[in-house]
């Protein structure tokens, strides 16, 4: 296999995965209501509440606001169903440097923007709304560990254009003569 199809092969692997994690995390935004109950119900199930109490009540805390905002309130839901829409629509942007990586290394370098931009918003919001500083650290991590197989990517695109543009340049005199 030549350099340009492993770094292809290589670029093509890193982005079905983030895309795969991004759909997966959009599409969790969905069920809210439903995945709160789930995990209170495991949380409890599995007897958490003993080692992670603040994590146990927190969840409580969040399946009830969700529980009442569902009843009361099921038009502030939607916005969760925006943000599992945004989500999946920035994972189709992905098809583009699936396509042609080298042309379209911009949606790889905005991604690692967003993921960059995860943390200062955790920082500031999660305070605002009432957020414990824990649960920003592990909104925070999706940036961080988002931004991971984006940079391996970026790399990678930039020595598929370093290769392409080694193969297509015009030899110079100095080089023929």
């Amino acid at each position: 296999m030549s350099d340009r199809a492993a770094l292809v092969k290589g670029i093509r692997a890193w982005l079905v995965f983030f895309v795969v994690c991004l759909v997966l995390s959009g599409a969790t935004a969905f069920p809210l209501v439903h995945e709160l109950r789930w995990t209170e119900e495991l949380l409890r199930s599995l007897s958490v509440g003993d080692q992670l109490p603040a994590l146990t009540e927190w969840i409580g805390r969040v399946r009830a606001g969700l529980d009442e905002a569902d009843t009361e309130y099921p038009f502030l839901l939607y916005g969760t169903d925006w943000l599992a829409f945004a989500h999946l629509v920035i994972a189709v942007a992905f098809y583009g440097p699936y396509r042609d990586p080298v042309r379209n290394i911009w949606v790889v370098e905005l991604g690692m923007i967003a993921c960059a931009g995860i943390i200062p918003l955790a920082l500031i919001c999660g305070p605002i709304r009432g957020i414990p500083f824990w649960w920003s650290v592990i909104d925070m991590s999706f940036g961080v560990f988002g931004v991971i197989p984006l940079y391996l990517v970026w790399k990678r695109i930039k020595r598929l254009e370093a290769l392409t543009a080694e193969a297509t340049a015009v030899p110079t005199a100095a080089a023929v003569g």
